[in-house]
């Protein structure tokens, strides 16, 4: 435009007009493209930009677009290339069919100056379609006396494509009765005929399999094929053969009724009607037409009634067979019957025993019986058999004889009874076999002893048991079986200490129970060591023996016996003396007791039950010891009475007591004229001893002084010792009470504890007691306890009755 605006104004109206006139020679142009079919969407077909004058970009600018008039749109334009392109597969034959020339016709719009081009795109054919027959198997029937040269037109095929990829030329598979003719129409259209070249004959070939292929000539070349079926029909030129001059069929004679043993076929070459075969039974005097049935229809032989070898081991059975028309043929059918094993042996029991003793020697015979089988041959093959692991065997004898014996000796403790089987099996197959039960008990003989099950037996009474009380029930089992398992209990007999046995225990012969016949004391003896013996009813007798310990059991059935201080036996009173000066804590004497029982029923504590002053006094809870409990006062009594309780830890717990009396002075005038009146008035027969009394306590006092003085020296130098007194007392108090027990012990104890003066008078008897408090605190010492252990005692003393203590000595002052 800049140069056109250059040029001289009449020069530029001439450039117009000319450009004008070249745009529409193209705008009433058309655009011709050609492309192949079955191509992929987006081949390029034709430069609509190039062929429109345009560059590329100017299409989308100028609005470049496809018109088409309502058909579906097979091609596109590409923007960027300017290109025209598929826009799909296209299909020649789905768009033209069978025209020669295939032209699809679509208009191109410029929007911008609304000027339309014409544009014609022509689809060539490709060889995509092969040649196809409406049929693809074709059957034809032509008679076997058809004479050569007869012809048969074939279906033609059809191919969708044209030119040269259309269909050509057809050819026929080789073969010895057929050939091809194609006759050509005036369309140009090719139609197959068939010819028959030879003769044929049905019963050399029913029918013949042909193959027409049609071909054309693309490339690459296709083809399709059509199967044809040629039927020969048949004549009735042939008669009925049987396959088998004659049958043989062997029958086992247990083969049960309705049973088809052989189907007879007669063939006739011919079909149809001509070749139907029906069979026929020639009948013949005898069995086989009434043993026997054929079938007309199938040639099927049934049995009818059952066989038996025994009566007839063959059958001859004559056969016809006839076609339709009426030609027929013969055979012969032999049956043989066959012998099976259908008989099981059987069992014949000549003579059996149903009781044999356990004892009885190996060999021993059971039974003897007799084996037949109604077969022969190897079906009549017997073999006897038994169960494994059975003491028995059997033995052979002539003419199927067996005799059943033992192989070892009996255990009817381990097996009572046998059921034995035997087995009777032929040779047959499949075999047959029958079992015969033979029962047997064993008899049984006392050959076991009873038996207990444990080797000993341990059992508990509680002493002061009722009389008839039950302690142990003891069981013997013996294997054997009635009166030689019937089991009857007995106790040895012995001594104990000087009584038989048999009046402390009993025991019942029947049930084993051992009963009580007489109350235990523990005290007396602790445990028994009894035998008890099981003797069954056999015979001989057999027996066996079982020990049996019987343990008493301790009960709380004895009070504490008090030793010290021992009642007087002369009616005087004992009295304990304690000094005024007396510290707390000062021993004024010691009650010692015992316990005949044992364990806890001996574990024995004191207490204080009763005293004439309270406070005064106490008593160690386990060694028994009487202390001060304060310092005494001059209002103190002197004369103090003190009740102390000895009790055990039985269940329930037993007690005793004793009663103390207790002086309390500082001289021994004092002593004296304080015991004027404790003592009851005497009468004037006794004065004259006055003096002879007074001269005595005088002289024992002084010593006694001085042994005091001595002691009271001792104790300032063993004042550590004395603080080990009170730990070794805590000691002692955990030592259970039954061990201060024993006669050494007391005897120990009141030699080191007491002085005692007695002198006795006629009319008045009193003990008057002289404690040492040195000797108090040397027995209950650790040191002490340590060296002498005078208060251990073996437990065997506890147990000693009515023991007799020794008297004490020292020296004894009755004051009268």
């Amino acid at each position: 435009m800049a140069v056109l605006q250059k040029l001289p104004q009449r020069r530029r109206l001439v450039l117009l007009c000319l450009v004008l006139a070249a745009l529409w020679e193209a705008g009433v142009g058309q655009m011709r493209y050609s492309v192949p079919e079955e191509i992929d969407k987006g081949s390029f077909v034709g430069n609509i930009a190039k062929d429109l004058g345009l560059e590329p970009r100017e299409l989308a600018e100028r609005g470049v677009r496809i018109v088409s008039r309502g058909r579906t749109q097979l091609f596109a334009l590409n923007p960027r290339g300017g290109s025209l392109v598929t826009a799909g597969r296209i299909d020649r034959e789905e768009l033209c069919s069978q025209s020669t020339q295939c032209l699809v016709n679509f208009n191109i719009l410029l929007e911008d100056k609304l000027n339309i081009y014409s544009v014609e795109v022509e689809i060539t054919d490709i060889n995509d379609n092969a040649p196809r027959f409406g049929v693809e198997e074709l059957e034809l029937k032509i008679s076997e006396t058809t004479t050569p040269g007869f012809r048969i037109p074939l279906k033609s095929a059809h191919d969708a494509d044209v030119g040269e990829n259309t269909l050509q030329k057809y050819e026929l598979n080789s073969n010895d009765h057929f050939s091809l003719d194609v006759r050509s129409a005036a369309d140009g259209n090719k139609y197959p005929e068939l010819v028959l070249e030879r003769a044929l004959d049905r019963e050399e070939e029913a029918v013949h399999h042909l193959v027409l292929m049609a071909l054309d000539a693309g490339d690459p070349v296709r083809s399709g094929t059509s199967r044809i079926r040629v039927m020969v029909l048949d004549v009735n030129d042939n008669a009925p053969v049987f396959t088998q001059p004659e049958y043989r069929v062997s029958v086992p004679e247990n083969v049960p009724v309705g049973t088809r043993i052989l189907v007879v076929t007669a063939t006739d070459a011919d079909e149809g009607y001509n070749a139907q075969v029906a069979y026929f039974q020639e009948k013949t005097p005898g069995e086989s037409s009434e043993v026997f049935e054929l079938k007309s229809t199938s040639g099927e032989i049934t049995i009818t009634k059952s066989l038996d070898y025994e009566d007839a081991k063959f059958h001859e059975i004559d056969i016809e067979a006839q076609d339709g028309p009426g030609l027929l043929t013969r055979t012969k059918v032999i049956v043989t019957v066959l012998d099976v094993n259908d008989n099981a042996p059987e069992f014949y029991m000549t003579s059996a025993t149903s009781s044999i003793s356990e004892d009885s020697p190996p060999g021993t015979i059971i039974a003897l019986f007799n084996v037949h089988d109604r077969d022969s041959g190897k079906n009549a093959f017997l073999t006897c058999s038994l169960p494994e692991n059975l003491p028995f065997k059997l033995e052979r004898s002539v003419d199927n004889y067996h005799r059943l014996v033992t192989t070892r000796a009996l255990d009817r403790e381990q097996f009572s009874s046998y059921n034995i089987t035997v087995t009777a099996k032929d040779g047959g197959n499949p075999s047959l076999s029958t079992d015969a039960h033979v029962l047997l008990q064993v008899a049984d003989i006392n050959d076991n002893p009873p038996m207990f099950p444990h080797t000993s037996y341990s059992a508990y009474i509680p002493e002061n048991n009722p009389r008839g009380a039950s302690i142990i029930s003891v069981t013997a089992h013996d294997p054997d079986s009635d009166d030689n398992a019937h089991v009857t209990y007995s106790l040895t007999e012995y001594t104990l200490q000087g009584t038989p046995l048999s009046s402390y225990i009993s025991i019942n012969s029947d049930t084993g129970v051992l009963y009580a016949l007489s109350s235990f004391d523990y005290e007396r003896f602790r445990d028994l060591q009894l035998w008890v013996t099981a003797r069954d009813s056999g015979t001989p007798q057999l027996s066996s023996n079982v020990s049996l310990r019987l343990f008493v059991l301790d009960q709380n059935d004895n009070i504490p016996e008090i030793l010290y201080p021992a009642l007087p036996t002369d009616g005087s009173t004992g009295v304990e003396l304690a000094p005024r000066s007396a510290e707390p804590g000062y021993l004024v004497t010691k009650v010692v007791a015992v316990d005949k029982d044992s364990g806890q029923n001996a574990w024995l504590s004191y207490r204080l039950l009763k005293a004439s002053e309270p406070g005064l006094f106490t008593v160690g809870l386990h060694t028994g010891e009487v202390r001060t409990a304060r310092a005494l006062l001059d209002r103190d009594a002197l004369k103090q009475s003190l009740v102390v309780a000895v009790q055990d830890h039985g269940q329930p717990p037993l007690s005793a007591t004793v009663t103390l009396t207790v002086a309390i002075a500082d001289s021994i005038p004092d002593v004296l004229a304080d015991l004027g009146s404790l003592e009851i008035p005497h009468d004037s027969d006794a004065s004259g001893l006055t003096l002879y009394l007074v001269v005595a306590v005088a002289a024992v006092s002084c010593i006694f002084l001085a042994f005091v003085t001595v002691l009271l020296a001792l104790r300032v130098r063993r004042w550590y010792t004395s603080r080990l007194l009170q730990v070794s007392r805590g000691r002692l108090a955990s030592v259970p009470a039954s061990q201060f027990v024993g006669v050494d012990g007391v005897r120990a104890f009141l030699q080191t504890y007491s002085h005692e003066v007695s002198l006795t008078a006629d009319s008045r008897k009193s003990h008057l007691i002289f404690p040492q408090p040195n000797y108090a605190d040397t027995l209950i010492s650790q040191e002490s306890c340590e060296k002498s252990d005078f208060l251990s005692v073996p437990q065997t003393l506890l147990e000693v009755e009515e023991e007799t203590f020794p008297q004490v000595g020292g020296e004894v002052l009755h004051l009268t």
